[in-house]
């Protein structure tokens, strides 16, 4: 029967973030037991739990070039489903180097040493902390995070993505409501990673676009005023 106050969370917060890591053979191969763990401590709905075994099973019978190739579509295409949390707050500002600061402040000060191929703020990472924390303070810490957890989870929603069940899950597990949120239109990413014009036209000094006249300013210098007898400036 499914506890409403589960007196741990542990396993549960670390097989949701291994399994919002990368698809490789590894992962797909203990989907089972993943499944075992999240239901071991009955701290999910048996409605979310369905969710949960169904993307397992779906990860498990995809081609593994799909199942990477899937990945990579819903997390490091956009902006607004990026598992890089302080992304979806910061972007790119430099206000995201302090996030990152502090974040990594808050491991140590659990007497944690981050050591890891990615950034604090990655969600998996941010799960595998929680884990080790004692549950009232994990639901809290991932409560903080609970507006971006929903824009993630909506953006999923709307890309008809599986991974929605599990930031949903992770929402659920922490206390919090799932719920959709409105989101800002992104740019195609076309338009994201263009690479500006050369010379595409400058406010300043007189410059225009490639196809318009570029007017021309003869200045003249100094040297040319000193220019030597025989030499016309």
């Amino acid at each position: 029967m499914f506890k409403k106050n589960p007196t741990s969370v542990r396993l549960t917060l670390r097989a949701l973030g291994y399994l919002l890591s990368y698809p490789d053979a590894q992962l797909r191969s203990v989907m089972p037991q993943l499944i075992d763990a999240l239901q071991s401590e009955q701290a999910l709905t048996p409605e979310r739990m369905d969710e949960l075994k169904a993307v397992c099973q779906h990860l498990a019978a995809l081609d593994p070039l799909e199942a990477e190739a899937r990945y990579v579509d819903n997390f490091d295409r956009g902006r607004q489903t990026s598992l890089h949390l302080f992304e979806h707050v910061h972007g790119d500002s430099r206000d995201r180097g302090p996030a990152l600061i502090d974040l990594m402040q808050t491991y140590e000060q659990a007497g944690l040493q981050f050591e890891a191929d990615e950034l604090p703020d990655h969600l998996p990472v941010v799960l595998e902390f929680a884990s080790t924390q004692p549950p009232a303070v994990a639901k809290e810490f991932l409560g903080e995070m609970a507006h971006i957890l929903n824009a993630l989870f909506s953006a999923l929603v709307a890309r008809n993505s599986p991974y929605a069940s599990v930031i949903a899950a992770v929402l659920e597990v922490s206390g919090q409501r799932v719920q959709s949120v409105a989101l800002t239109p992104e740019p195609p990413m076309d338009e994201v990673w263009a690479e500006p014009e050369a010379f595409g036209g400058c406010s300043t000094q007189g410059q225009s676009k490639p196809d318009q006249p570029q007017p021309l300013h003869f200045v003249r210098t100094p040297r040319a005023e000193r220019a030597p007898e025989g030499v016309s400036a």
